[in-house]
């Protein structure tokens, strides 16, 4: 068995989240923490609401609230989205926390007493209509390497270099239009260069291990040729106190410091809320003499790569004393670097991105409201942005919903239940088999192999397809048998055969797509005459500040947490003849075609 940290990216708690952000970072991050867990593997699933830096301030400007009432209300719409989709998160908290508050500014002491934190004076973009320092995403300009015209003061997101504000061509705000002023002041800079060759080197053995995708770790390491230091502390009074400068209530560590050490915090509060406080470092600790392993995988979108694949795993070397200044690890020991990075493109909305202030956004709640979470679901998995940019089309949605979903396995569903509630009841009792239900047995225990393998290596349309292309050998089984003309008395017993067979391979179907489609497992489970939950699900506990007193003004707030003890092993669990089976009600609903219409009218 293995350890396996699934560590999902922190959606921005500046408001409710668009379908386009969970495709890049919750249905992939979820289907493999299913999977990992039914094939024995012992998961940590860790994330929560992002709720620091300068957006928040802005959003919250504009609607006439304090950033903490923002941040709240945004994190309440994040967490019930988020468990309505079903993500089977052991912890989701947030970056507001007291316990998140110590984690970080712990882990900025270590950087800072093995010498990679370093202050020097740089110039801050200040917004002469307000006064208010302007950070770095809010500034844009032409890139001085690649000239798009987009590009942002911490990145070109066309070339994907690493911009400071003043590098732009005609810089200007992207709140009011204005150009900025610049400004001296003081600020931490993370020594990159100082961990330049470590972080080279941890990315060479990522590359030689062939699993990464291919355009993120050659993104990562071109980042690096042109490696400098970065500030990891910012002109706000919006964040996390910086450690030694407590004095200066208008200086706070960078939100995007504080936000990936969240994967480190939120397994530290999950252990600490188990009642095993030290539980987590079976995640982020190396094994004494090579004992177990621990593995964590990083789930986002690609405008998220260079923040996990060079400023966090910087970060850890630094704490760890594993740059070129040497050092000693900090009070959480050596910590683990990540094992992969998973990035997925973007999902557009058509040909356009999807853009909240253009109107073209589709809320995860929405969607769940009209068309609950299997769609959803379905379509990230067979459709959505894994290796390249995918368009997202309302007519894409509801074909695939009901000619693949719908038709295909609800069908197959349907069909074998009625059947054996019609002819029998329960599952009945198997006799001696022919070759063709040997062969339809065959492709579907081949399927555990070929879909599992596909999950482990994030290959998520070609796993789904897989299982859809099983499913489609047990209706092709059927439609061959034709066990709906075996009408007489001397063929009850072949009847029985061939419905038992059908029965077994739809219960296996079933685990295959449990990963992809964990609402509808439940259900099917239930059409088989199972009791309880088959997948266990997500909740929401509302809990207690660990650490009240730390600044952080928490009392209590959701989280989402989960048992998921009870996931049935990725093997083949033999059917029971005499388990009841009742006539079913469909499992999936099909789309009237009107929905395409409908749903272009309401974005108009």
């Amino acid at each position: 068995m293995t350890h396996v940290l699934s560590a999902v990216a922190w959606p921005y708690a500046n408001g409710p989240r668009h379908i386009g952000h969970v495709a890049g970072f919750g249905v992939p991050s979820d289907v493999f923490s299913r999977y990992m867990r039914m094939a024995g593997h012992d998961v940590l699933m860790v994330s929560g609401t992002d709720e620091h830096g300068t957006p928040i301030l802005v959003t919250a400007d504009n609607q006439g609230v304090t950033a903490r009432e923002l941040a709240d209300r945004s994190n309440a719409v994040i967490v019930s989205d988020l468990v309505g989709l079903g993500l089977s998160y052991d912890m989701f908290t947030r970056t507001t926390t007291g316990n998140h508050y110590s984690v970080v500014q712990r882990m900025f002491e270590a950087c800072q007493r093995n010498g990679y934190m370093v202050e020097q004076t740089t110039q801050a973009a200040i917004s002469p209509s307000t006064g208010r320092t302007l950070p770095d995403r809010y500034i844009e300009g032409t890139c001085p390497i690649c000239g798009y015209p987009e590009a942002r003061g911490d990145q070109c997101d066309n070339c994907g270099n690493q911009l400071d504000p003043t590098d732009l061509i005609e810089p200007r705000s992207k709140i009011n239009g204005e150009t900025p002023q610049f400004v001296d002041t003081q600020h931490f800079f993370l020594d990159l260069p100082a961990l330049a060759e470590a972080l080279g080197e941890w990315l060479d053995g990522r590359e030689a291990s062939g699993t990464w995708r291919p355009n993120v770790i050659k993104f990562s390491q071109n980042i690096l040729k042109e490696i400098r230091p970065r500030a990891m502390t910012r002109d706000i009074d919006w964040g996390i106190p910086v450690p030694g400068w407590e004095d200066q209530p208008t200086k706070r560590l960078y939100v995007w410091f504080d936000a990936v050490i969240g994967y480190l915090s939120a397994s530290i509060e999950w252990a600490r809320r188990l009642g095993e406080p030290d539980k987590w470092r079976e995640w982020w600790n190396p094994a004494p003499d090579g004992e177990g392993t621990a593995e964590s995988f990083y789930f986002m979108g690609k405008d998220n790569i260079v923040f996990h694949s060079q400023i966090w795993p910087a970060e850890l070397l630094a704490h760890n004393g594993q740059g070129s200044r040497g050092g000693e690890p900090g009070e959480y020991g050596e910590l683990n670097l990540p094992t992969e990075v998973v990035s997925s493109e973007f999902l557009t909305f058509g040909d356009s991105q999807f853009s909240t202030s253009r109107g073209n956004v589709i809320y995860v709640g929405d969607f769940l409201d009209r068309y609950g979470p299997d769609a959803l679901r379905y379509y990230i998995c067979a459709a959505g942005p894994e290796t390249s940019d995918a368009a997202f089309t309302w007519s894409d949605f509801v074909t695939r919903n009901n000619s693949e979903l719908v038709a295909g396995w609800g069908n197959l569903v349907n069909r074998t239940a009625t059947m054996i509630a019609k002819s029998f009841g329960e599952i009945p009792a198997r006799g001696p088999l022919d070759a063709v239900d040997e062969a339809v047995l065959a492709a579907v225990s081949n399927g555990f192999t070929a879909v599992g393998d596909l999950i482990e290596r994030h290959r998520l349309r070609a796993g789904i397809a897989e299982a859809m292309k099983v499913v489609g050998e047990v209706n092709k089984y059927l439609t061959v048998t034709e066990p709906y003309k075996m009408k007489d008395d001397a063929q009850r017993d072949r009847l029985a055969t061939v419905l038992h067979v059908a029965a077994q391979c739809v219960s296996d179907c079933n685990t295959l797509l449990a990963p992809f489609l964990p609402h509808a497992a439940n259900r099917v489970h239930v059409v088989l005459g199972g009791e309880g939950e088959f997948m266990p699900m997500p909740r929401v506990d509302v809990v207690d500040e660990l650490e009240p007193d730390n600044g952080a003004g928490l009392t209590s707030y959701p989280v989402i947490t989960g048992d998921y003890a009870l996931t049935p092993v990725w093997a083949s669990r033999p059917v029971v003849a005499g388990t009841k089976v009742d006539k079913p009600t469909p499992v999936f609903t099909k789309l009237d075609p009107s929905v395409v219409d409908d749903e272009l009218a309401r974005m108009a």
